[in-house]
């Protein structure tokens, strides 16, 4: 491989330098080929030599197709015999296809992917994995899973994902890592700079990283595969954990915040007050809670818990322990609905309270709480804003509001932050910064979408964690059930879905109230789905026929949606018919039931968010999903939500059928952390690398005796991610 000038040439190749060198360099990569890789996103050599393979192909235990059991899923090699198209009913397209493996026969058959005629052409070799079935004594497959894997005759055949669009194939991506390995490792190349500290590698008997690339990519065995993944797996792992328990320990030492005095007169009281005793789970947080305010260092804790579980309560000790302190708080939350909804609740909370003030006669006056959204008059925005000032205002709760220009606080001690996936990176900081003391608030942000351990140790590694998991006593659990059927309502209902409008009509009669919720506002000509508006019409008119309907959705103004959603907390409403509006922040306890149509277009987590709507009050709540799943993990999803109620064990599952990208979507800037690492199936090298993170970082706060860990950290982390998780 061509050094460049300034390069070190006795020295191991970092990835900094593999990250620099063009793909083009490599022999065999031409303009045309080049363009492949570039779509494929392949456009260095350190992209090429990360660029995994997604499975092997042991040729030492190869399978015949004579072996293959009827029922069974396997994966065969096999060469393309013969391969045809014809048009079936419908106008669609059925390809079928013969393979053999040399001794015996398989019939491949494609719906509706005429592509595959072209992909499979006589004399091409590829690797299938599907259900063998037997009709008429003939060995089929319908549907594999087809990896092209051209003429090659080693004992492990690395496979690589493939993309028609791009053009590059398997065998392409074999040749051309084997060139860069050639070009890399010794005896040609420099060999590999390799970041894991010595006394890492010997104590996971880890193979260095030159080893683990040859094992990953060019194996002689699957036992080599399996060393180099585990080694590579956590590389990656480790320094993302790295960069984040870095970026806490560098906000730790440069931040100065406020000593809170905990459990002070003000949350003694608030606590006497509850008419019921809290959770074990929230005594946890609010102790772990307190425990950060009392530090000079700035708290940033994520509180995660499931529907119900009563984060806002140990939001409100977190909020009144700053105004113990002669301090102010403020809750933003990302819609005006949630908004007026905390404020309504807290001030109920904390209606008798009052707080120690010497300019009164009494000596205290009552606690304030102040709302402050866009809709906020302009009389009343000023007073609110210059009593801010002036410290006159304990507790503000508002929306985007809160971090516009004009808003200041005299000593904010407390902020929290409300659905925090819903802000951006700038607004949750900007809020930190509305106060004129020197001294930073504390930042505590909630989320009632629960993630797994392991992903919230590596989206928000750089916070700590509070979690609630479990609901406080008394909570009626939600009935879900399924009803296989389209979600438009149109043709012959199934006795589900009559039995469904039959309990919605029983459920009305007996004072209950219900959402009917839509994934569409008005009706596509794309997409056979239901629409609020549709829907709306046609209820109204036939099955909820003499019902009182309310229709809700994004395009109205603020004044209808505000009119329509208080007559359904008044009970005016029978019925609302809703697109996930109401996802968020929705609170009537005598709602009862919740209607989900085309429930199949939505993922798990807003499937659960939407459930949660209803089961807030004493009565009994059902919650329906109506929808024909037309894929496995569609039908999985549905499921799930039949089988739990548990928000985190449906969030495992949801990692498991989505995987990373549901989760790391939360911090996806720069490049792709996890490239081969999993968080569904590494969860203990996650613990692991998190544990080894802390102690490298505690023994060595600025990484100045791992240069080359702390450049890797460099390439992986631009600016504008440094900057994401300094203020995350």
């Amino acid at each position: 491989m061509a050094d460049s000038a300034d390069t070190d040439v006795t020295a191991p190749i970092s990835l900094g330098e593999l990250a620099a060198m063009p793909v083009t360099r490599l022999k065999g990569v031409g303009d045309k080929k080049a363009k492949g890789l570039a779509k494929a996103e392949i456009e260095n050599l350190f992209d090429l030599m990360t660029f995994y393979p997604r499975r092997y192909l042991d040729r030492t235990k190869e399978r015949k197709i004579a072996d293959m059991l009827e029922d069974e899923e396997a994966t065969v090699l096999v060469e393309v015999k013969r391969s045809n198209s014809r048009r079936i009913r419908g106008g669609r397209v059925m390809v079928n296809v013969t393979v053999t493996d040399g001794e015996s026969d398989l019939e491949i058959t494609f719906f509706n992917q005429a592509w595959r005629e072209r992909q499979l052409g006589v004399g091409r070799q590829a690797m299938l994995h599907g259900k063998l079935t037997v009709f008429r004594g003939k060995r089929q497959m319908a549907n594999p899973v087809v990896d092209l894997v051209g003429n090659k005759t080693g004992r492990i055949i690395p496979v690589y994902p493939q993309s028609e669009k791009s053009g590059i194939h398997s065998w392409d991506l074999v040749e051309f890592v084997a060139e860069a390995l050639r070009r890399s490792l010794p005896p040609v190349g420099r060999g590999l700079v390799d970041p894991l500290p010595m006394e890492l590698l010997d104590r996971y008997d880890f193979v260095d990283r030159g080893a683990a690339m040859q094992g990953i990519h060019a194996p002689e065995s699957m036992a080599e595969v399996s060393e180099a993944r585990r080694r590579l797996v956590f590389e990656e792992l480790f320094r993302m954990q790295v960069a984040l328990v870095l970026r806490k320990r560098m906000m730790e030492a440069t931040e100065v915040g406020l000593e809170h005095v905990a459990d002070g007169p003000l949350v003694q009281r608030f606590r006497e007050t509850l008419p019921f005793p809290l959770t074990g789970a929230q005594e946890r947080s609010i102790a772990e809670i307190a425990s950060d305010l009392q530090r000079p260092i700035p708290m940033h804790r994520l509180l995660q818990g499931d529907v119900g579980a009563g984060k806002t309560l140990v939001a409100v000790a977190a909020m009144l322990t700053a105004v113990d302190g002669g301090h102010q708080a403020a809750l933003m939350a990302p819609t005006e609905v949630l908004a007026e909804q905390h404020a309504a609740g807290i001030r109920a909370l904390l209606g008798d309270l009052s707080v120690p003030d010497v300019g009164t006669l009494m000596g205290e006056r009552p606690l304030k709480i102040e709302l402050l959204t866009n809709r906020t008059s302009t009389p009343e925005r000023k007073r609110i804003l210059s009593e801010m000032l002036l410290g006159q205002t304990d507790l503000v709760i508002g929306t985007h509001a809160l971090i516009q220009d004009k808003v200041q606080f005299d000593s904010l001690g407390v902020v929290v932050i409300d659905e925090q996936h819903r802000f951006g990176v700038e607004q949750r900081a900007a809020l930190r910064e509305k106060t004129r003391g020197e001294l930073l608030p504390d930042v505590l942000v909630m989320t009632a979408t629960p993630i797994p351990r392991t992903a919230a140790m590596t989206v928000y590694g750089d916070l700590d964690v509070s979690v609630l998991d479990e609901l406080p006593p008394g909570r009626t659990p939600i009935v879900t059930q399924w009803v296989q059927a389209a979600g438009s309502l149109e043709g012959d209902a199934p006795l589900e879905l009559e039995a469904m409008w039959s309990e919605i009509r029983e459920q009305v009669a007996e004072g209950r109230q219900v959402y009917i919720v839509c994934p569409l506002i008005g009706e596509s000509e794309k997409m056979e789905v239901a629409s609020a508006e549709e829907t709306y019409e046609r209820l109204s008119f036939v099955e909820l026929e003499g019902l009182s309907l309310g229709l809700l959705h994004g395009r109205m103004d603020s004044d209808d949606k505000d009119a329509t959603m208080q007559r359904f907390r008044d009970g005016d409403l029978d019925v609302l018919v809703a697109t996930t509006v109401i996802e968020v922040g929705v609170d009537v306890p005598n709602a009862t039931v919740m209607v989900i149509l085309d429930a199949d277009r939505f993922g798990i987590a807003q499937l659960h968010q939407l459930r949660g709507r209803v089961g807030r009050g004493v009565h009994q709540s059902t919650c329906w999903l109506v929808g024909e799943a037309t894929t496995p993990d569609g039908e999985s999803r549905l499921q799930a939500l039949v089988d739990s109620t548990d928000g985190f064990e449906l969030a495992e599952v949801d990692l498991d059928l989505r995987g990373e990208g549901s989760i790391m979507g939360e911090r996806q800037k720069g490049r792709n952390d996890l490239r081969l690492a999993s968080l569904r199936r590494d969860k203990e090298v996650v613990m692991q690398a998190r544990e080894e993170a802390i102690k490298l970082i505690d023994a060595n706060a600025t990484l100045a005796e791992l240069p080359e860990l702390a450049a890797e950290l460099e390439l992986f982390l631009d600016e504008e991610d440094a900057e994401f998780l300094l203020k995350g």
